[in-house]
């Protein structure tokens, strides 16, 4: 399991190379190559749904030390640029989050519980969203395409379940259940974080119980973060050429998140998001040249966009271990590279 992530990343490497091979390399470039700066500019398009999800987990969290709307998107910037750019099965990015968090002054059961309660709805919100665009391949695509909607539906039921117990498993208190069990197992000597864990679990619930702020992060902020994704698309296809509904593409953009989301352990969704533009493109109408040019355009987005969010994460580390050492208390972790090594404990 050790080498899981890059042996996947490789995979996904070579079935991307294939994927353009096999489906005229020559075209795809030069769709790419005509759109030009189209495409830089509906990468940078992401900052804007980045800066939504800044919002929404921002009410997700209170006290005096909770970040600025600029301190949570650099926040959003690093978590995404970690679980998209390195082999850490989407979880590494939570993790760096929660650094950054705790250096910042935040306590840690309360940063602990805005990253569980942020991914609980991130995931209830994107089911609905995904439940919408099967919906709209029901309704519009071509009866050839039946049978992917009907793939997806059923992925959908079979995911339903497990959904819906994590969104619900907050009521159960997991984490300090899973701590008490595992200091019995080491004679007490966990105990001091039993009481820790107790801590995020009432935090969790806590959050939960504030029924706007939960309501309007699932009904608000998440389908802005999903319309304002959805651009990027939309604006790379009208400057490949091949213009379409801006309703279409919130369909390709809510599916083709479900499907990353399913291969969470292949870095970047390398392959998978390319199968996955040509299938769902494809079910839509599209020539499968236009489909691998769009995900080029996401793979521009991740190299103008992510790239720099692994530096400012190095960056955001150096800098929170000179803060410590200027107050002559050593900070979190040793750095960079310490930050990199506790990542790397969460790769698949």
């Amino acid at each position: 399991m050790k080498h899981l992530g890059r042996v996947a990343a490789l995979l996904g490497l070579i079935a991307s190379l294939w994927l353009v091979v096999h489906d005229n390399p020559g075209a795809v470039l030069a769709l790419m190559r005509a759109a030009g700066v189209g495409l830089v500019l509906a990468g940078l398009a992401h900052v804007l749904p980045m800066l939504a999800n800044a919002r929404d987990w921002q009410t997700l969290i209170r006290g005096a030390n909770r970040p600025g709307i600029l301190g949570m998107l650099q926040l959003v910037w690093i978590r995404e640029s970690v679980n998209s750019m390195l082999p850490v099965a989407r979880i590494g990015g939570e993790v760096v989050s929660f650094r950054l968090m705790r250096r910042r002054g935040l306590r840690g059961s309360t940063a602990a519980a805005s990253l569980v309660v942020d991914m609980q709805l991130t995931l209830i919100s994107q089911l609905m969203f995904t439940m919408v665009g099967i919906g709209f391949l029901f309704v519009h695509a071509a009866s050839g395409t039946l049978r992917l909607a009907a793939d997806l539906a059923w992925g959908i039921v079979v995911l339903t379940p497990l959904l819906v117990l994590f969104s619900l498993v907050q009521h159960a208190s997991p984490f300090e259940r899973i701590t008490r069990v595992l200091n019995h197992a080491t004679s007490g000597k966990l105990a001091a974080l039993v009481g820790q864990s107790a801590q995020i679990d009432r935090s969790i619930k806590l959050i939960w119980r504030r029924r706007g702020v939960v309501l309007c992060y699932l009904f608000f902020w998440q389908p802005l973060q999903c319309v304002l994704t959805a651009l990027e698309i939309w604006l790379a296809l009208n400057f490949l050429g091949a213009p379409v509904s801006f309703t279409e593409a919130v369909v390709i953009e809510s599916l083709i998140q479900a499907i990353s989301s399913a291969a969470f352990f292949v870095p970047g969704g390398l392959g998978v998001q390319e199968g996955g533009f040509i299938l769902i493109g494809g079910a839509l109408g599209l020539d499968p040249a236009i489909c691998l040019a769009l995900a080029g355009a996401r793979r521009i987005r991740d190299l103008l966009i992510f790239l720099p969010g692994l530096l400012a994460w190095q960056m955001a580390e150096y800098a929170g271990d000179a803060r410590g050492a200027r107050r002559g208390v050593r900070s979190p972790g040793s750095g960079a590279t310490h930050a990199s090594h506790k990542v790397k404990n969460f790769r698949a």
